[in-house]
Order: C-alpha cells, then sequence, then structure tokens
C-alpha cells in the first residue's frame, strides 16, 4: 500500500508507525484507518520485526475522528469506518509483537483509544489526554468504553468519559492510561530504550506473554462489536449532526431541545 496518512518504516528490528497529518492534528479518517491496519499486518507478518512504535508527527498524537468527515457521514460509510475499527482493533491485539505508543502533545478520542489497545505507552509531560466524545454527539465505542474501567477503574473511567476529563500526562500516568512521563526530549530516548530491551527477549516467549497477558482485555471483544454496530447510528442521528455542526461552527452544540 502506498501511504499517505501515516509514516511507515522498518529499522533494525522496529517498525515506526507515525500519523502523518500535522496539519490537522493527525485526525483519523476511514483512509487512516486502512493504512494503520495495513501497516500493523505487515509488521505482524515480518519475521525482522521486533517490536511497534507508534506516534504522531508536529504537536499531536492524534485528536481523534476528522469532524469535518463525520459531520456529513452517511450510514454506509459509517459502518464500514466501524468494521475497520474492530480489524484495527483485532491486528493489534493479536499481533504477537509489543507496539508502544509514544505520545506527544495532545491525545483525544480515537488517539486515546488507540493508546489503550498498545502494549506499552510513554508520554512526554507537555501531553494531553481526553475522551470528548459526549460533547460531540458520539460514544468512545473504540476502546474507552471497554477498556478504560480496566485500566483506570469503574469511576475514574466514568469521570473521564461522563465529564470528557482532560488528563495531564502524570495523571494519565498516576490513572494507568500510561506507562511513564519523560520530557519532550527524552521521548526518543526513552522509546528506544524500551525497544532495545523487548528485542533482546526471545521472540516466541514475547508473543505467548502478549497471549496470556490479552485473555481479560479480549473479552470485551463483543462489547467493542455491539458498541461499533451502534456508534455509526449517532453519528448520522439528527442529536449528532447538532453537535458535529455546532464543533464546525465553532458554537455551543442546543442539546437542550432534545431533551423537551
Amino acid at each position: 500500500m502506498k501511504y499517505q496518512e501515516i509514516i511507515y518504516e522498518k529499522d533494525s528490528g522496529v517498525a515506526h508507525v507515525t500519523f502523518n497529518s500535522p496539519e490537522r492534528l493527525n485526525t483519523i479518517r476511514l483512509e487512516t484507518m486502512l493504512e494503520i491496519t495495513s501497516a500493523f499486518e505487515d509488521a505482524d507478518r515480518d519475521k525482522t520485526i521486533g517490536v511497534v512504535v507508534v506516534t504522531g508527527k508536529g504537536s499531536a498524537f492524534c485528536v481523534g475522528g476528522d469532524i469535518s468527515v463525520f459531520s456529513r457521514i452517511s450510514l454506509d460509510k459509517a459502518n464500514e469506518i466501524g468494521e475497520q475499527c474492530i480489524r484495527v482493533a483485532s491486528v493489534m491485539r493479536g499481533m504477537g509483537k509489543p507496539i508502544i505508543a509514544a505520545v506527544n502533545g495532545l491525545c483525544m478520542g480515537w488517539g486515546l483509544e488507540l493508546v489503550t489497545f498498545c502494549d506499552l505507552a510513554i508520554a512526554s509531560e507537555d501531553a494531553e489526554f481526553e475522551q470528548p466524545e459526549l460533547k460531540v454527539g458520539s460514544c468512545p465505542m473504540f476502546g474507552a468504553t471497554q477498556m478504560f474501567p480496566l485500566l483506570m477503574g469503574d469511576k475514574r473511567a466514568r469521570e473521564a468519559i461522563f465529564l470528557s476529563k482532560r488528563f495531564s500526562a502524570e495523571e494519565a500516568c498516576a490513572f494507568g492510561l500510561i506507562n511513564k512521563v519523560v520530557a519532550p526530549k527524552d521521548l526518543s530516548k526513552g522509546v528506544e530504550s524500551w525497544c532495545q530491551k523487548i528485542l533482546q527477549m526471545s521472540p516466541q516467549s514475547t508473543r505467548v506473554a502478549k497471549v496470556a497477558l490479552n485473555v481479560l482485555p479480549d473479552m470485551m471483544l463483543s462489547a467493542l462489536r455491539h458498541g461499533l454496530a451502534v456508534a455509526p447510528h449517532l453519528w448520522v442521528s439528527p442529536e449528532g449532526r447538532e453537535a458535529m455542526n455546532a464543533f464546525m461552527e465553532k458554537r455551543k452544540p442546543d442539546f437542550g431541545k432534545f431533551r423537551k
């Protein structure tokens, strides 16, 4: 596949997947999901690769779905995106190689949910995390509603989602969303150190360990499928359209009319 939404590189046993739309803060479209899936599948097939690193180009890791696309999406296209989300999650969890998220800057929406499917996450001190979906007529069905309670505990998960709470990197680390916080200048060095440690381990033992560690989280697959079957209907509903149009028009959505 020819990549435009991402940069995909392989070097010395490490595959690097970089969101490559810094002008829109690396928002995700269907094309992005297709390219990410292709890159992960290639890394999984390549026996020379022992670890995968995901990061973003520019000032953001990824701020979620591209509202300019979702505000006018058809139900058929929305369902296609939902199915692709499941495929991405499946290949990430099923890959017998650790995936490290290197979080630089803003990490929101689908970007943060993608981090929940990574095996390890290291963030720069200036990183910020948020699930803003309820403000824009959506719901974080691609991992947050399934994985947050396991990672953060039930009450913190509800706080994060119901209140669209924004977390600092230090808070995200304390709550279990990420593993480590470093100075921005040390992010690449920290990731490289982890990669080299992983590459010193037995490949088959690493694969078995990942399978074993994923047993409990992977029981959430049915919840993920259910959520992503429902989410497209939220995006194209009158309430969803109002929220996304309000976002595009830089105004507050009028949710009051839907409570009458």
